[in-house]
């Protein structure tokens, strides 16, 4: 920072700059301009210009799931700070550690509700409604210790987003501070004892499994461990990657499969470790899981929360994790027919999967499977194709490489794509995103060519949205309103962008446009026309529920 010139938008830029950040996203206006000329004028900070907040809080989201580390997001006040509260709502769900600056109106005419350009009521109490925490600058000298509290609750498991509200007149004003060290990021490490009795319970039994969530994110290693000892292992949406799933001990995402279920009823520990355990990937809390059951969480509130634990562990997943590796190494002594059985129900889930796709989509995700770059960050938005086979069937192989929106909502694919991207440099993206999704953020396709950014789209078009004509014809009596959608030429709207497009509709197109879609550098769109391809063999109307006692929707 310049001596003698150095404003709070400065201190802003050059705090980020300390905590290791490189890259935000937002959308420039004049109340947050000083920290936006601060990135420019530092020239550190690579900014990424979005069409809108929710899409530039969506990048900011994808970019600290895929880098594990704080995703930053820049907007104005009022309406724009609005905007981005739906995206804030995704990284509260997901546990992203995301840092949203917004701007705010001169202090002089804040709280006066006098009408002032970009001012909303009472903004603070929306932000708090949607972030794991809010903070409002009152004065310079404030800035820096708001800006280092902020970074640290956003870091600190759980992670979350958090607000922090700068009004213009403070982004303004002259402060040169004489240390920017953030504050020292501190996890929960859980109680030796408590570590104790689960690796005692776990070597007690003879067929244990680990039901990892988004928390133990990052945790791979010591997973890795804990599944090679043969310890079982199956995930949350949230959760996929931490073990390979590719192993033969993770039953991946299938975890509310029929034969999964009726495999966890042959086992005698199960440990859940960071997750939620939520309601749509439990048939709304009523899967049947293993009588013994333990919680790992660093989060003291989900102690109950959902199924009762025979006991409660607080602590960090990666601390929890490496500390029972350690402590059960040697010890375990499990029934010879525990891996089989495990694989055979993996196989029975799988086999389930392809028969609700059908012959024809089956050969598409093997096309996926085939060709997908390995590795790379897997993009899904709420989309049919996603609910059936995308959230589970292409095998990942890491913590960071799943992004999906976790909320259910959709639109958020494309600009997560891009985050997601710019998060993995080296690696080309892929998103899996239907067109009414596309349609929603379809602005920020512009960013995307702007950016120049390596991500292939598989755009799922079938002219509308179709997992709400399922539901309606499954619970409606097939009346179908208001989803059907006037469908934009995407060739000309990616060709006016200068994006790549392709488009397959048959199989054999799929297999011969996706070798190229992945190939070169910038985005390209590869549109596929569902109705060419035919309909799956089972429609899917919705999460799968518990439909009567002894039975499960697939």
């Amino acid at each position: 920072m310049p001596d003698g010139s150095s404003t709070v938008g400065d201190l802003a830029a050059a705090f980020l700059d300390a905590c290791g950040v490189q890259t935000a996203f937002g959308v420039i206006s004049i109340h947050n301009m000083p920290i936006l000329d601060a990135f420019a004028r530092g020239n550190r900070m690579r900014f990424v210009p979005a069409r809108g907040e929710a899409g530039a809080l969506n990048m900011a989201d994808a970019f600290a799931r895929v880098s594990g580390g704080l995703g930053v997001g820049v907007t104005s006040t009022g309406v724009a700070a609005g905007n981005a509260a739906g995206s804030l709502v995704e990284a509260l769900t997901a546990g992203s550690p995301v840092l949203h600056l917004t701007g705010q109106i001169e202090r002089g005419w804040l709280d006066r509700g006098w009408g002032y350009i970009h001012e909303a009521p009472d903004q603070p109490t929306m932000l708090k409604g949607v972030s794991k925490a809010f903070f409002r600058v009152g004065a310079p000298e404030e800035a820096l210790d708001v800006l280092r509290e902020a970074a640290k609750t956003a870091l600190t498991p759980p992670c979350g987003p958090v607000s922090v509200e700068i009004p213009i007149d403070v982004q303004a004003a002259a402060e040169t501070p004489e240390t920017l060290a953030p504050a020292r990021i501190v996890r929960t490490r859980p109680a030796p004892a408590g570590l104790d009795a689960l690796a005692e319970a776990v070597a007690r039994a003879r067929r244990p499994v680990l039901w990892l969530g988004g928390g133990a994110r990052g945790a791979d290693s010591a997973a890795l461990r804990l599944a090679d000892m043969g310890v079982g292992i199956v995930t949350s949406t949230n959760g996929r990657g931490v073990v390979p799933e590719t192993h033969p001990m993770t039953l991946g995402a299938f975890n509310a499969a029929p034969p999964v279920e009726a495999f966890y009823g042959s086992c005698d520990l199960m440990a859940v470790v960071g997750s939620r355990l939520r309601g749509n990937e439990t048939l709304k809390w009523k899967l049947g899981l293993p009588d013994n059951r333990w919680r790992v969480d660093c989060d003291p509130s989900m102690d109950g929360r959902g199924y009762a634990a025979a006991r409660f562990v607080r602590g960090d997943a990666v601390a929890a994790l490496g500390g029972l590796a350690d402590r059960l190494t040697g010890r375990l002594r499990l029934d010879p027919a525990f891996a089989g059985d495990l694989a055979a129900a993996r196989q029975a889930a799988e086999a389930g999967l392809r028969a609700n796709l059908g012959e024809a989509w089956s050969a598409v995700l093997d096309i996926v499977k085939e060709h997908f770059p390995a590795g790379s960050p897997w993009v899904r938005d709420i989309t049919l194709s996603n609910s059936i086979w995308g959230n589970r069937a292409v095998p990942l192989t890491g913590s960071r490489q799943g992004v999906h929106s976790l909320g259910g909502a959709i639109g958020q694919g494309l600009p997560m794509a891009l985050g997601a991207a710019i998060a993995e440099p080296g690696r080309r993206t892929v998103a899996l995103v239907g067109d009414g999704g596309f349609a929603l953020n379809v602005g920020e396709l512009a960013t995307l060519a702007q950016e120049q950014a390596p991500v292939t789209i598989l755009l799922m078009n079938d002219g509308g949205y179709g997992v709400i004509r399922n539901i309606q014809d499954a619970h409606y009596g097939g009346r179908r309103h208001y989803a059907d959608l006037l469908t934009p030429d995407f060739a000309a709207l990616c060709a006016s962008m200068g994006v790549r497009h392709l488009k397959a509709a048959s199989v054999e197109a799929f297999s011969q446009t996706l070798p190229k879609a992945l190939e070169g550098g910038g985005p390209a769109v590869l549109e596929v026309d569902m109705a060419g391809i035919g309909p799956f063999a089972r429609p899917f109307a919705g999460p799968p529920v518990r439909e009567k006692k002894g039975s499960a929707a697939q």
